[in-house]
């Protein structure tokens, strides 16, 4: 089989314009605004995209849409070809988005104990038949039914969370995140055969995320042992989760027939669009493009989204601070989480302040050429964390603002409640 996860060329095939003409252009754009906001390059969204579903192989790809966390861009996502349906993160947020008007095919990435919308779903005839909720064991299936019995609702519709961690030297091993309890397709098929026993549920779907591939980059700047150690697992891991994969489908599909089986992420797109056994994708980093993807061999998404910070001091050569500038992602505490000045280039925040809650220092040659008022655009590490900073995002397509669009947080969104 082809190698999925090697090095491609494809990581330059949005090179963009050069960063000196992309400051200016987003500075013209955004004249009229005071720092701190934060925008969206249409060009390089729209690109992102569309070598997103190339990736796909012709395989429908749902928007993660916690990475994006805008009604906005999930609509104008969802209206091009190859993309189709969502994975929410919470279930308050999936019935926002289906009442909303959004998508009416919403999958669920993990399981729930959210009793209010749990009674909203279980009650509800045209969101219980639109939205699929995550499970990986009994016991949340018996939460399900202390909420709403099963002769008082619809019957709910199921996906199997099977976990795709790969634990080599028998099990004593684990590598990938600890996700759900089901690793073995016995395991997956005992589930299976117990939701289509019990009353007032649907097995409709499996899902595996492969966080060892699609979470972890294998080129990280100055950590050479570390990527040749993460290639080395991502080659390993791959096989053996392609086998389970195949065989926790079979085994799922002894007592339903799934509609889907649903694989992937923005960093193993192309390598889960090969599994015979997967039958449609999730992505939603790859739109904006963020940081931690600047550290992956197979593709790079293009740097859509920005945030702007203001100069407000220079207290040395080679020095200036912008206001705030601390909007640090989610994950382990290090260096990685933090958002990097981008424009202009060559600036570096300082190892001994990082960045800060309300200012940071950013060092470089190019401060000197800075004054007070003048913008530094930062990049965030993660893609829709960005939007828990800011109410609106400014689309920006050339040196024009086209559009304002509100975030979750703009719109006092329940998806994080």
């Amino acid at each position: 089989m082809k190698n999925y996860l090697a090095a491609s060329d494809s990581r330059r095939s949005h090179p963009g314009p050069a960063s000196d003409e992309k400051r200016a252009r987003l500075d013209r754009a955004t004249a009229h605004l005071d720092p701190p906001f934060a925008v969206i390059d249409t060009e390089a969204i729209n690109a992102n995209a569309a070598a997103l579903v190339d990736r796909a192989a012709g395989k429908p790809i749902r928007v993660a849409s916690k990475s994006v966390r805008c009604r906005e861009v999930l609509r104008d996502t969802l209206a091009r070809p190859g993309w189709h349906g969502l994975m929410a993160f919470t279930l308050a947020e999936a019935i926002w988005l289906n009442r909303g008007g959004v998508s009416q095919d919403i999958l669920l990435g993990y399981p729930t104990a959210d009793r209010v919308a749990l009674t909203a779903l279980a009650t509800s005839e045209q969101l219980s038949a639109e939205i699929t909720l995550m499970v990986d064991s009994a016991e949340q299936l018996d939460l399900i039914d202390s909420i709403v019995a099963p002769a008082r609702r619809s019957a709910l519709r199921v996906c199997l969370d099977l976990d795709a961690s790969w634990r080599p030297l028998s099990g004593r091993a684990h590598i990938g995140v600890r996700r759900s309890p089901l690793h073995s397709p016995a395991a997956v098929g005992r589930l299976a055969a117990h939701v289509v026993w019990r009353a007032g549920f649907r097995l409709v779907g499996l899902m595996a995320y492969e966080a060892q591939l699609a979470g972890l980059g294998d080129a990280p700047p100055g950590r050479p042992v570390y990527g040749r150690m993460v290639r080395a697992i991502q080659r390993w891991s791959y096989p053996d989760l392609l086998a389970r994969r195949n065989a926790a489908a079979a085994a799922a599909r002894q007592h339903a027939d799934l509609e889907f089986v649903n694989g992937g992420g923005t960093g193993s797109l192309a390598a889960t669009a090969a599994d015979p056994a997967v039958t449609e994708l999730t992505a939603g980093s790859g739109l904006y493009g963020p940081t931690l993807f600047d550290t992956y061999r197979a593709w790079r998404p293009a740097p859509a989204a920005y945030f702007a910070a203001s100069v407000v001091r220079r207290p040395g050569p080679g020095l200036v601070t912008v206001h705030g500038g601390g909007w640090v992602a989610s994950g382990p505490a290090e260096r990685s989480r933090l958002p990097r000045p981008a424009l202009p280039a060559g600036l570096k925040l300082l190892a001994a302040e990082g960045a800060g809650e309300v200012q940071t220092p950013l060092a470089g040659a190019v401060a000197d050429m800075l004054r007070v008022g003048d913008r530094v655009w930062f990049r965030h590490a993660k893609a829709g964390e960005l939007c828990e900073h800011v109410d609106e995002l400014h689309l920006v397509r050339g040196d024009v603002v086209e559009r304002t669009v509100p975030t979750y947080r703009g719109e006092h969104a329940p998806a994080f409640l």
